[in-house]
């Protein structure tokens, strides 16, 4: 199949195009590329991929002909980078894959599917499912959810629409990111021996990036009647941690002379999510545990294989790159950032 995948040179996109491209499926990248395309670069893709540097605001249609499915995981990635500037989260995460789903729906694509995410629970006293009323407290998340309501609105028999919300992932990438919970913790217990842990009660669900790749590989082929419209929670239930244990079980897994410093602050997320809808309806069973996701990084850190420069924390680049004029015009399409 043709795939175009919107943000596909960013943490998720690096890793499920590769494994595209190995499952023989041609895969367009629709990306701005801020941190660059050598996470992409390798002789096996010669034939089998596309880069497009565009945005998802204003791209021309045309790179949609012949595809048969839109995978659009293009966003300003976080609740801190979200509100650096919440005018511009809602323009590019609500109103922009507001708009890569209705130009898809136009060319003739046959498959949609949104990456959101399921911080847009914000606080929950039971178990979230897909059901539950959404309490979205971010510009991030709010973004999310409008996006939701809106591509779902275009689902019809010729065009499968579905929405994916993500647990918060952790993990390995071409493109790494340490501005995420169990990265970052595992970044602080590789250079300080110890983890300052904030909001130690509050919980969340957690995945693996790449039984994230495996969700989409499975919606690939999945029966359209079961999964058009839907929405699906994507994580496993014996990840529902609250950060306090996930701290716990990090330092336990990497096992070395460390301590936690627990504190709070003023993050008022709290949910935990059930996966039994996934899990009927595609057979989705993740395989990777958070010990072995911890393991993975403290080891690929200590080996140098990924280290902490200034690209792998995002919230940092994106300020960077604006007190740069330099940086800021390189990165700059149409004479525009963000």
């Amino acid at each position: 199949m043709n795939i175009l995948v919107t943000g596909g040179a960013g943490y998720v996109g690096t890793n499920l195009i590769p494994e595209l491209i190995k499952d023989g499926h041609y895969v367009k990248c629709l990306d701005r590329l801020f941190f660059g395309t050598n996470f992409l670069s390798s002789n096996e893709f010669e034939g089998k991929f596309e880069i497009i540097r565009d945005d998802i605001r204003w791209f021309n249609p045309k790179i949609l002909e012949n595809v048969d499915i839109v995978f659009d995981l293009a966003a300003l990635s976080n609740d801190p980078v979200g509100e650096l500037n919440p005018e511009k989260t809602y323009e590019i995460n609500h109103l922009g894959r507001t708009r890569v789903a209705t130009e898809s729906k136009k060319a003739g694509v046959k498959q949609y599917l949104l990456a959101s995410s399921a911080s847009i629970y914000g606080q929950q006293d039971k178990i979230a499912t897909e059901t539950s009323p959404v309490k979205p407290i971010t510009a991030y998340s709010k973004a999310n959810r409008n996006a939701e309501v809106d591509v779902l609105k275009l689902h019809d028999k010729n065009f499968c629409v579905s929405v994916f919300r993500f647990s918060s992932l952790y993990g390995i990438s071409p493109r790494m990111r340490f501005d995420m919970s169990v990265n970052e913790m595992v970044l602080d217990l590789f250079k300080n021996k110890k983890i300052v842990v904030r909001g130690k009660n509050n919980q969340r669900p957690f995945l693996h990036v790449q039984d994230a790749v495996d969700a989409y590989k499975l919606i690939i082929n999945a029966d359209k009647e079961k999964i058009g419209g839907e929405i699906f929670n994507v994580g496993i239930e014996k990840q529902n941690y609250t950060i306090g244990d996930l701290a716990k079980n990090i330092t336990n897994s990497i096992n070395i002379d460390s301590q936690l410093e627990f504190g709070d602050n003023n993050d008022h997320r709290s949910y935990a999510a059930s996966f039994e809808k996934i899990r009927d309806i595609l057979n989705y069973n993740p395989s990777r545990t958070l010990e072995q996701g911890s393991l993975e990084i403290y080891n690929s850190l200590k080996s140098g294989q990924i280290s902490d420069s200034i690209e792998t924390i995002t919230l940092k680049w994106y300020q960077h790159i604006q007190s740069d004029p330099e940086l800021l015009k390189k990165h700059s399409i149409n004479g525009k950032f963000l």
